[in-house]
């Protein structure tokens, strides 16, 4: 197959991401695809919980989202000054804050390796979301690092909009950027209840957020070289139509 070309037409690209996420991200797609080629279709509302334990006592937080960081700004209280987060956009909002913050640039991994090797002394708590793939309370505690897990929001699924029903029911070719695990298990459940006929591909921004997706017949399906939205956004200008799986 032909990669795209500028002088293609650009596929239709649906964003699931949750709002927040959702609208930064589709202003980045727009700007290379075309906003009138960019649906948003949020997947998940986001709930932010109040936080317990209260943060005394703790010398470090562990963040592995914006929307913890979210939930922090929501609960005002007395904060560490010290933040490790899984990525650049995470330990930006983490900043934001007044926080001192250290990214991982990586996966829940890649996080756990850096509180492993930068964190010496005190207690650190770990700010997460309702749906979890890595346990880092019980990796960190099993390595020596005293942690604390705190339940901070959760995602509430949502169904997609008429308007990327109505795309998949269609004949134009259509781009899915998949943030998470949990986000490609509801679009398959969407996907299941809709009349799809498009032509599909998936840019995953991780193996394990690929993984539901394989299950696709007839599919493509790409996955990010680095596990962020830059990532991601570069994979998915450089799909060619028709291509097997990566």
């Amino acid at each position: 197959m032909v990669r795209q070309s500028r002088a293609s037409p650009a596929p239709l690209v649906i964003i699931t991401r949750p709002a927040g996420q959702g609208a930064e991200f589709a202003a980045q797609a727009a700007r290379v695809f075309g906003a009138d080629r960019v649906i948003v279709s949020p997947l998940m509302m986001t709930e932010y919980l109040p936080i317990v334990p209260r943060l005394a006592g703790f010398s470090a937080l562990v963040l592995t989202s914006p929307a913890a960081v979210e939930a922090i700004r929501r609960d005002p209280q007395p904060l560490p000054t010290l933040a490790y987060c899984v990525g650049a956009r995470t330990a930006a909002e983490a900043r934001a804050l007044g926080l001192i913050a250290q990214s991982a640039d990586g996966t829940a991994e890649d996080l756990m390796r850096l509180v492993t090797r930068a964190h010496h002394q005190g207690r650190v708590l770990y700010l997460h979301g309702q749906d979890i793939r890595v346990d880092l309370a019980a990796a960190l505690n099993s390595a020596g690092i005293e942690t604390v897990s705190a339940l901070a929001y959760r995602q509430l699924p949502a169904p997609l909009s008429d308007s990327a029903r109505a795309a998949l029911a269609g004949d134009e070719p259509l781009l899915l950027p998949v943030f998470s695990p949990r986000s490609a298990q509801l679009l398959l459940a969407e996907m299941e209840a809709a009349h799809v006929r498009a032509p599909l591909h998936f840019v995953a921004i991780s193996p394990a957020a690929a993984a539901p997706l394989r299950q696709i017949p007839a599919c493509g399906l790409t996955i990010a070289s680095t596990p962020d939205a830059a990532g991601v956004l570069d994979a998915m200008q450089r799909v060619e139509w028709g291509s097997a799986s990566d």
